[in-house]
């Protein structure tokens, strides 16, 4: 009778030894890898490894402003032609530098020929300049000057630039031409004047770049009268001194960059 009532005990213990050993077939666990010392990021690493340093500004910087009546800032205050608020924005960018006044070669009416002739008188090439900028050709388009001619004389004005840049293409930049369609003056003939001065504007894009110059477009800029108040100066034609700030800011930080380059 004993040995009756030990084998169910017997059976019980079979039943949950069989219960407990693993199938041969089931999937192993995956193993979690996780990152020894070596692997860990860095947070010590500088952010900016690797990024191009900008180099120094000259201490002292000479800029030469070459153009017509929206270089000279015409019926605006000399504080307000875009030249002078291009040098007053080059100091703030610039504090380790000192910026000299802007030399301004323009005068209203100026072609691409005049300039070139305003240059001659003033005997410019036996300076040197850290900056050089250029902006002609409305005249050329208001006088109904042909723009073959225009193309071959800004050419030589590109040359002319760079040469008193100390040869340094980046020392040297054009500024589109202004749309004068955009203004009191302009107005009735608003599509031909904003026709005629996109092929200049067109020529002098691809010329500036074919000669590894800086190109800054305002024309856009020039085009926001009359939906933005005080963008034409009294006279109803030139450009007011708030849209040459508006012109400045646009391109200011780049002028810094090629001054740093």
């Amino acid at each position: 009778m004993r040995l009756f009532s030990l084998f169910p005990s017997l059976m019980f213990l079979a039943l949950i030894v069989v219960s407990c050993t693993p199938e041969t077939d089931q999937e192993p666990v995956p193993q979690v890898h996780l990152p020894g010392p070596a692997e860990e990021e860095d947070e010590n690493e500088d952010p900016t490894e690797g990024e191009e340093e900008l180099g120094d500004a000259p201490e002292i910087v000479k800029y030469l402003a070459l153009g017509d009546s929206y270089t000279i800032g015409e019926s605006v205050p000399d504080s307000g032609d875009w030249p002078n608020q291009l040098t007053a924005a080059l100091e703030t960018l610039l504090p380790e530098s000192q910026i000299e006044p802007a030399r301004i070669i323009a005068t209203t009416g100026w072609t691409t020929s005049n300039l070139n002739a305003g240059m001659d008188a003033e005997q410019i090439d036996t300076n040197s300049f850290d900056l050089v900028s250029l902006l002609i050709g409305v005249n050329n388009q208001y006088q109904g000057l042909s723009l073959e001619a225009y193309e071959v004389e800004f050419e030589a004005l590109l040359q002319r630039a760079v040469d008193l840049a100390g040869g340094q293409t980046n020392r040297v930049f054009v500024v589109s031409i202004p749309d004068y369609g955009y203004t009191p003056f302009g107005q009735p003939n608003q599509a031909s004047i904003s026709s005629e001065l996109a092929l200049f504007n067109a020529s002098c894009s691809t010329l500036t770049a074919n000669a590894g110059i800086a190109h800054y477009n305002i024309t856009p800029i020039s085009q926001q009268w009359p939906q933005s108040e005080n963008w034409v100066a009294p006279d109803g034609l030139h450009p007011s001194g708030a849209q040459y700030s508006a012109w400045v800011n646009s391109f200011a930080e780049a002028v810094e960059m090629q001054l740093r380059d």
